[in-house]
Parts: structure tokens; C-alpha cells; sequence
């Protein structure tokens, strides 16, 4: 995971400790870990400069730099797309973001069985790269402005980024894999190499791409604001280079054929077990000694030995997503709260490149210095304790963001107090407050021969004389507004007449605003409330305030400008949970890898994939059923990781470390029920 989660986690050999953030690794079928060479002789790859790495890797990797280019460039500016282009609420922006993060971590699972099951690792990669291309396509065109009106623009983003996390996803588990099938059995330290320059073409990619996308926002101007479809445009055409790299080494790859997914076989099996156990629950049956032994009428001892090691360690994943939930939200909480921050230039996401940045300086530091230094001191830091010791390092940087939030808070609240319009009293029912370029002093009185009637207006200005025609009805206020639009006078009549719901005895503030401007303009009151108005005196509905407040404050929403409360407040966050991520991540997946046999591999990796999943899932549901202040909802994160960290400490503590190979020994020599036991069971109905 990286990033924001999802940065490069690859099956290194022997898993090494240099991996990446990313889920690097890949959906590995049995005996396919790692490619062991038992697919058709062909042609070997010409090698590079006479070593022993085939020139195939080399339109792997430059692939794989292009495809995270544009993954993270795109995504480097998703949020403050929702919020700056469609208008939408921070709430709302946030949980769409997450909901494109979960489902980019769900889609591995299509791709793997595509792969394993069907098309091949090649194919599997060429059909969904096709599907990832035309996504950023259909997502850059959908920010183009001038282009239909926002319910298209809505639709054509969210189609694209759809296809974007079905590519993404589809592809995640079949790169990494297929330039490990590259190498030929002999070469097997070439192979852990080249999952270490695969992992640094990840980050490379990363982080040239989360510091250039925001530039071309926010410095670059077209259609008069933000140039969105370029910095979408950029990334979609790094997609397609990816894919002509890739295309182009074609005929230097060795392609090996599906084999089958042994995931889907676990699943089977686990599903075959539970289903045996509930048929089979007649006191006249005997025991067994676990519930996986259910699977035992049509599965192998050897494969339900297998699938044994792997529940261990996926009942461990259970409190793993709340990690997650933290961590990917350094693409959209932290990123707004540093939109609200004072910085040397306009770029809101210069330290969104610090995470990629940081783990590759953590790594090793943490492996060559802190790691060997604590074991000097004879403190047995197991793998368990330090994914337990990541999860409080990034609760405490969740911590951090909540006292920095309450800071901007604070310094916005001294800006608006010096520069916000102020109404104090008690205010009677019906009190209109119309922002108007200059208010009047008292209303013209108007006798009319009906219920209604139309007005000729003439307006006398510079010599000419401009005529407007109105219908007006009786009992009711106006106001003709007169402004200039391209050039030549306009008018709009507006109706300040409005029926209070309450008794006029009852004390209420009714207030409504119009756009004096000639360009469309945000509000947000009580910083709860957003109002969008559009250009040239539009108007929008009149807002019931609180009642008894001593005070409202209204200001203009916008590109904040900077307050006192520096973007450099974040860094020590920042520091905190990268150094989290590379204690949590990368020993989680080294202990996992270690725990599992050959085989399962690929179901250990779809477990990983899915607590990323479900983290980004968790956002997405507090962020709409659960709004609150911002710096509220961080410490409510903070204190649910901080006991998810008690929780998986004493799952931890009660886990026993095993070696694969001597389970798998005892799982083989344990008695299974012999036929007698079997033959009463309502499972032999079955074709076995």
C-alpha cells in the first residue's frame, strides 16, 4: 500500500525487508512461488549487457514507473477535485475518495482469477491496461468545463474512475509476478534484485507524480480557473505510454499458461467445510478435531494442512483495516487541512510526496540502525510488536492532525473576527438581509389595478435609454438590480418578499445572499453550511439561522488564502506514520509471507489486498453517517486504533510462531476418520 497505502509491497524473495509499500506481491497459484520454470521451452531472453537479467525486465519496470505515475498523479489531486470542481462537501469528497481506494483493493481479486484462471498474467495485463487507458481518458474529458453542464461532468468522473480502479486493481497482482516469470530457475538472486528496482520504480513514479500533477492544477490556467483535464491529461497519457512500453517488449517475454487460482480452491474448500459441518450435526457422528477437518470427503489433507496455516494468520488480519483507515487518509483529510494552512507557494500537496520520500530513507535506517540497536539491548521486538508499535506511532500522528486542526481553527476564527460582517440583537420574524452593492434607504411604493401586473422599466444611463419588462404581484417586495454583464447593461427583478414559519412574535434571522460578481462564487456559514451562487447577480434561497446567537458570521469561501498556522505543522504527522507504515506494513507482510506455506502465497495477499479494502470502506462510512467537527473525527480515529492496538496485542501474544514446512509435517501424520466414520455421512451422497 502506499501513499496513501498502496506503494509497493512485492513478493521479494524470501520476502525481504526492502519492499515496498505497495502490495507489490502477486496472486501466486500453487507452485508458482516463485515461477519454477514448468511452462513450455521457449526462446530465452536476450540479457543485458551480458549479465544474467533478461531484457524483457527492463519494459517491465519502465512500464510499471509510467502506470504508478499516473495512478498517483491522478489521485494527487482527486480530493480538492470534488471540492473545487464539483462543489461538493468535505464529507462528501472524502468518502467518494475512500470509495475509489476500497474498490482499487478489491479489484485484485478479478484481476488474480482472470489471470490464473483464464487469460494469463499477459493478456490479463494488456485487456486490463486497455480498460485503465480508457478510464483516465473518460476522466480527463469529464473535467473539462465547457463540457455539458455538472450532472455530466459527474457521470463521466465517476464512469472513469470506475474503469480506472477495475485497471488499476486488475493489473496490481499479475506486473510483479509476470517480470519474476522473466528469469530462468538458476537465477534466482537476479530475480530478488529485480523485485528491489521494481519496488524503486514504484516509489519513483510516486513521488515525481504527487509533486508534478498539483503544480499543472494549480499554475497552470485554462477555461479561466484550475486546469483540471490537465492534470488528469498528463497522467492519462503516461498510462499509455505504459501501455506502448509494455506492448513493445512483446516479443522477448516468456508467457506462461494459467495454471489455475489456487484461491478460488481455498475458498471452495472452506466452503465445502462449513457446508459438510452444518449437514453433519447428528450427536452418532464423531468429532473432529478441527472444523476445517469437515473438507476432508473431497479435499486433500495436504491442501486442508495448507489452508489451516492460513486461517492462523488471517484471523490476525481482523483488526488490520483500522490501520489502513488512517493511513489512506493523508489523500483526503490531511490534504484539506492543508488547504487551510499558510505555505511559501500555492501548492496544497508539496508534502504529500513526504511518505513515498520518507520510506525510502526509513527503511534502512530502520533495518541497518534501529532494529539491530534494539536487539543489543536484548529486547525480543518480534514482528507482532512491531506491527503493534506502527499502529500506535500512527494513532499518535492522527493525534498531531487533531491539535494542528484545532489550531487553523482557531487562527480562521481570529481572521473571520476581524474581517466577517457582525449582526447582534434579537431580530423579528421576516428581517431580510439582501447584499446588495449598495442597500437602499427605504422601498418605492407601488399601486397596482390587480393581483399582478406588468411593469415597463426605463433606465436612463449615459445618454441611452434601456427599457425592461417585469410582472409583479401585489403584497409582495422587489428589487431591480442593475448591473453590467459583457459589456452592456442588464437587469434582474428580485422577489424579497418571504413568509416566515413561525408566528411573528417568534424571533428568528432569515438571510439570503446575490452575486454582485461576474464569476461564480462559494459560501460557507457557520462552517457548516455551503452555499454555491452563480455569476451575475443570481440569488440564492433564503437560510433560517439559529435563533438567540449573539452573532453571525458569513464569509466568502474560497481559495483560502494563508493564515499564521504554517504547512510545516504537519510534518512531525507526516514523520509518524511513515515511520508507522514501515514498521506495520512491511513486517506485517514479512511475517504473513513467512507464515504461510509455498502455495498460499496468493491467499495471504488477497487477505493483505482486502484489509486495505476494508479500511478505506471504514472512512467511507464515518465520514457520511457520523459527521462531525474535523478535528473531533481525528481523534475518534485515534482512540479506535490506539484499541484495536490493545486487541491485536493480545491476539499477538497468544499466536505461536510456526515454521510452514514442520506444521505441514505434523498435519500429514495426524489420523483422519477412516472410511467406517465417512460412510454415514450424508456428504457421500456425493460423487467422490
Amino acid at each position: 500500500h502506499s501513499m496513501v497505502g498502496d506503494k509497493a509491497r512485492e513478493e521479494m524473495n524470501a520476502f525481504q525487508r526492502n519492499e515496498s509499500k505497495e502490495t507489490l506481491f502477486t496472486f501466486i497459484s500453487a507452485g508458482d512461488d516463485p515461477p519454477k520454470g514448468d511452462f513450455p521451452v521457449q526462446k530465452k531472453s536476450p540479457k543485458l549487457c551480458g549479465s544474467n537479467y533478461p531484457l524483457s525486465i527492463a519494459f517491465i519496470v519502465v512500464n510499471e514507473f509510467c502506470e504508478r505515475f499516473s495512478y498517483y498523479g491522478m489521485r494527487a489531486v482527486l480530493t480538492l477535485y470534488f471540492i473545487n470542481f464539483f462543489h461538493w462537501d468535505e464529507n462528501l469528497s472524502t468518502s467518494v475518495y475512500h470509495a475509489f481506494s476500497a474498490l482499487c483493493y478489491f479489484t485484485p481479486v478479478i484481476g488474480a482469477i482472470m489471470a490464473d484462471s483464464w487469460l494469463g498474467k499477459y493478456k490479463t495485463i494488456i485487456y486490463l491496461s486497455i480498460v485503465y487507458v480508457v478510464g483516465h481518458l473518460i476522466k480527463s474529458v469529464g473535467a473539462i468545463p465547457s463540457l455539458g453542464n455538472q450532472a455530466v461532468h459527474v457521470v463521466l468522473s465517476m464512469v472513469g474512475l470506475f474503469l480506472i480502479a477495475l485497471g488499476t486493481g486488475g493489473i496490481k497482482p499479475c506486473v510483479s509476478a509476470f517480470g519474476g516469470d522473466q528469469f530462468e530457475e538458476e537465477h534466482t538472486s537476479e530475480r530478488s534484485k529485480f523485485f528491489s528496482v521494481f519496488y524503486l520504480s514504484i516509489n519513483a513514479g510516486s513521488l515525481i507524480s504527487t509533486f508534478v500533477t498539483p503544480v499543472l492544477r494549480g499554475d497552470v490556467k485554462c477555461f479561466g480557473e484550475d486546469c483540471y483535464p490537465l492534470a488528469f491529461g498528463v497522467p492519462a497519457a503516461l498510462m499509455v505510454l505504459a501501455l506502448v512500453v509494455f506492448i513493445a517488449g512483446s516479443g522477448l517475454y516468456r508467457k506462461t499458461p494459467p495454471e489455475g487460482n489456487v484461491l478460488l480452491e481455498v475458498c471452495k474448500c472452506i466452503g465445502f467445510a462449513i457446508k459438510n459441518r452444518l449437514k453433519n450435526r447428528s450427536r452418532q457422528i464423531p468429532k473432529r478435531d478441527h472444523w476445517l477437518d469437515w473438507a476432508s470427503e473431497k479435499y486433500s489433507k495436504k491442501l486442508i494442512g495448507e489452508v489451516k496455516m492460513v486461517t492462523r494468520v488471517l484471523f490476525l488480519f481482523i483488526p488490520l483495516p483500522m490501520f489502513w483507515a488512517l493511513f489512506d487518509q493523508q489523500g483526503s483529510r490531511w490534504t484539506l487541512q492543508a488547504t487551510k494552512m499558510n505555505s511559501l507557494n500555492s501548492h496544497c500537496f508539496v508534502l504529500q510526496f513526504l511518505n513515498p520520500l520518507l520510506i525510502l530513507v526509513f527503511i534502512p535506517i530502520f533495518d541497518l540502525g534501529l532494529y539491530p540497536l534494539i536487539n543489543m539491548c536484548k529486547f525480543n521486538f518480534t514482528p507482532i510488536r512491531k506491527m503493534a508499535t506502527g499502529m500506535i506511532l500512527a494513532g499518535m500522528a492522527f493525534g498531531l492532525a487533531a491539535i494542528v486542526e484545532v489550531k487553523i481553527n482557531v487562527s480562521i476564527v481570529q481572521e473571520i473576527t476581524q474581517k466577517s460582517l457582525a449582526f447582534t440583537g434579537r431580530r423579528k420574524c421576516i428581517t431580510k438581509l439582501v447584499f446588495f452593492p449598495q442597500n437602499p434607504a427605504e422601498y418605492s411604493k407601488l399601486i397596482l389595478n390587480g393581483e399582478q401586473q406588468s411593469l415597463h422599466f426605463t433606465l436612463q444611463h449615459q445618454g441611452l435609454s434601456l427599457g425592461f419588462n417585469y410582472t409583479v404581484k401585489e403584497k409582495s417586495v422587489y428589487s431591480l438590480i442593475v448591473f453590467e454583464a459583457e459589456g452592456s447593461l442588464s437587469s434582474r427583478l428580485v422577489s424579497v418578499g418571504v413568509k416566515c414559519k413561525y408566528n411573528l412574535s417568534e424571533i428568528c434571522f432569515l438571510c439570503r445572499f446575490i452575486n454582485g460578481l461576474s464569476q461564480d462564487v462559494n459560501l460557507t456559514v457557520d462552517s457548516k453550511r455551503f452555499i454555491a451562487i452563480q455569476k451575475n447577480y443570481s440569488v440564492s434561497e433564503y437560510m433560517l439561522l439559529e435563533r438567540d446567537k449573539g452573532a453571525l458570521q458569513i464569509w466568502k469561501s474560497e481559495d483560502i488564502k494563508a493564515n499564521n498556522v504554517h504547512m510545516a505543522w504537519q510534518l512531525p504527522q507526516y514523520l509518524l506514520i511513515s515511520a508507522g507504515e514501515v514498521m506495520f506494513s512491511i513486517t506485517g507482510l514479512a511475517f504473513s509471507y513467512s507464515q504461510s506455506p509455498a502455495s498460499m502465497k496468493s491467499v495471504l495477499q488477497a487477505g493483505w489486498l482486502l484489509t486495505v479494502a476494508f479500511g478505506n470502506a471504514f472512512v467511507l462510512i464515518i465520514a457520511q453517517a457520523a459527521p462531525m467537527a474535523q478535528w473531533a473525527e481525528f481523534v475518534l480515529f485515534t482512540v479506535l486504533l490506539f484499541a484495536v492496538c490493545i486487541i491485536f496485542s493480545i491476539m499477538g501474544y497468544f499466536y505461536v510462531s510456526v515454521d510452514p514446512e514442520d506444521l505441514q509435517e505434523k498435519e500429514e501424520k495426524r489420523e483422519t476418520p477412516s472410511r467406517g466414520n465417512m460412510i454415514s455421512l450424508i456428504t457421500r451422497k456425493t460423487k467422490l
